[in-house]
């Protein structure tokens, strides 16, 4: 993939939002496979303490390579993985949950693999922990009772940690290794990874990657920088289906381009024409694919019909392939505290500006 020079319009649209918005931003836009604009504006780490009165003194720029925690983009990257262990027939997605899961999910066979990722196992959307001894979170989580009946839909952190605890017992190894083997080491994404450092591996320079939350119960001083910001990610060791993956704008936009070109030997086209079909899930604000929003007017703006997640840190990922389009937004909208409105209009003009250059792009 060819690397574009920063756009002036789409840095301009990064430029109204920081610091405003967020401390930091990332954003590039790919059109049929080639970056057609990138920029980056603001600081990697700007606060030093819970309020925005507390400038440090030193505030490193962001660049292009900048290490953000994705949040919740985590969800698409476990899909992904379970997609290609279907491939292998080690998953069966409409196979109940209780195969893998005996003594959590025995009593409630009905829940598949296919409920967890379209979010419709009835399950919370969350069950906090960290108070506990580190042995008994995971039972606590993958323990939880539903909360709502079988089919409706509730948007579930509880059901996607489960799904990652599925791919780890079917695919016989931890969902990191997991996802080293399955996507990122075929695709090249040599900074996408848990914990980015301490993974196996090349760990990730401090230095590249992006601060948010100031949490003072943590260990350490300032903002949370490195380790993953979801407490229930944070307090089950890192690794999860539902948060915990950190990456680049490069690489997440190359896993984008992967799925828009249907796998590319990654997963199956079959697959991606799987995980992108509408699931008939009602009761969303959009289509639900399989881990993915279609048409949610949250994260892909004007672009109708593309499908994409976002993540609470302030990230998303649009891609819409009718278009030929790509766009990656990394954002820090939570350092050095949450609540700071503006990120869906952000997401919202990152997108505008990716169909405005499909629209500018000359007709094949």
């Amino acid at each position: 993939m060819m690397s574009g020079m920063p756009s002036g319009m789409l840095e301009d649209v990064l430029r109204a939002a920081v610091p405003g918005v967020a401390s930091a931003a990332v954003a590039v836009i790919a059109l049929d496979g080639r970056v057609a604009a990138r920029a980056a504006v603001g600081e990697a780490v700007r606060y030093g303490g819970p309020g925005e009165d507390t400038l440090l003194p030193r505030r490193p720029q962001v660049a292009f390579d900048s290490v953000f925690d994705l949040a919740s983009i985590t969800k698409v990257f476990t899909t992904a993985v379970l997609l290609a262990l279907t491939e292998d027939g080690r998953i069966d997605l409409d196979a109940p949950v209780a195969v893998w899961l005996p003594g959590r999910f025995g009593d409630r066979p009905e829940i598949t693999v296919r409920h967890l990722l379209t979010h419709t196992s009835g399950l919370p959307a969350s069950n906090r922990v960290g108070g506990e001894p580190e042995e008994d979170r995971w039972r606590l989580v993958l323990s939880t009772p539903a909360a709502f009946p079988l089919g409706t839909h509730v948007y579930s952190d509880v059901g996607m940690i489960t799904a990652g605890r599925v791919a780890e017992l079917a695919g016989g190894a931890p969902l990191d290794v997991l996802l080293r083997e399955r996507i990122t080491a075929p695709l090249g994404l040599a900074d996408t990874r848990y914990r980015p450092l301490t993974a196996a591996g090349q760990p990730v320079p401090l230095s590249r990657i992006v601060a948010t939350e100031f949490k003072p119960e943590r260990p350490g001083p300032g903002c949370v920088r490195g380790e993953v910001h979801d407490e229930t990610c944070h307090a089950l060791g890192g690794v999860t289906g539902h948060a915990g993956i950190f990456s680049t704008a490069a690489d997440l936009l190359r896993f984008g381009e992967m799925l828009r070109a249907g796998g590319e030997g990654v997963l199956a086209p079959s697959s991606v024409a799987e995980m992108l079909r509408d699931q008939g899930v009602t009761g969303a604000a959009y289509r639900q694919g399989l881990g993915v929003r279609i048409g949610d007017p949250a994260i892909v703006g004007p672009l109708g019909d593309a499908f994409g997640h976002s993540g609470f840190t302030g990230t998303s990922l649009v891609v819409d392939p009718g278009l030929g389009l790509t766009a990656v937004l990394l954002t820090n909208n939570v350092h050095p505290s949450r609540g700071r409105p503006g990120i869906r209009a952000l997401r919202s003009a990152v997108a505008a500006e990716a169909l405005a250059h499909a629209a500018r792009s000359p007709a094949p």
